[in-house]
């Protein structure tokens, strides 16, 4: 039986200082913004790339947090409209968690708490953090710092959202199986939710 052979996977050999940033120009701000780069990086064969341009989304970073109660196993989820959604053609109410864009001198921590009482209604009464995640680097500088709470779901029920946002926010609470359920069938959609309920799923065990 021949030997196997294992080899060291060489991964991030190049860093910031092998990219050059020649140019950059905000070109849409609104809401979100816009901003053109011009730039060259490092080949793997040797040398610099040509000059590419490329439009960014400026974002900015957020926190998401999937709301748990451990003591009956019930997960609160929010239901709200999303234009991205209505735009890719699918269903433009969306089942999510609660989340929120960090604004300056706000920690990810900070956000993922205000937020649970804002759209929710829930105090979170243990904050675990999961992962930090780019949600669409060819396009999106957003990073995503996602959590699971801790709380009490008879707390939770209405609708929430702050009026000045334009949020109209309806609270949903559904057994851990079910949401699960609702990832493998699609109807959950969005990346935080599907990423913190497949966390859930396999660390159920060891928050009990």
């Amino acid at each position: 039986m021949g030997e196997c052979i294992l080899q060291e996977i060489q991964l991030n050999q190049f860093g910031k200082h092998d990219v050059q940033i020649d140019q950059s120009d905000l070109v849409y701000n609104g809401y979100f913004k816009i901003v053109k780069y011009r730039f060259r990086y490092r080949l793997f064969a040797g040398g610099w790339s040509k000059t590419v341009e490329r439009e960014l989304f400026e974002r900015g970073q957020a926190a998401a947090m999937l709301p748990y109660d451990v003591a009956n196993d019930n997960i609160i989820l929010i239901e709200q409209i999303r234009i991205g959604a209505m735009v890719a053609n699918v269903e433009p109410w969306q089942l999510e968690i609660v989340a929120g864009i960090i604004d300056k001198d706000e920690t990810p921590d900070m956000v993922a708490i205000r937020e649970s009482e804002e759209e929710a209604g829930l105090l979170v009464e243990n904050l675990i953090p999961i992962t930090s995640y780019l949600s669409s680097s060819g396009g999106c500088s957003e990073r995503i710092h996602l959590y699971l709470g801790q709380v009490d779901v008879s707390t939770a029920s209405g609708i929430h959202g702050l009026p000045k946002k334009s949020e109209d926010i309806l609270v949903h609470i559904v057994p851990r199986e079910m949401a699960y359920q609702w990832v493998l069938n699609g109807k959950i959609e969005n990346a935080a939710s599907i990423i913190a309920l497949q966390w859930l799923m396999l660390n159920v065990e060891s928050l009990r």
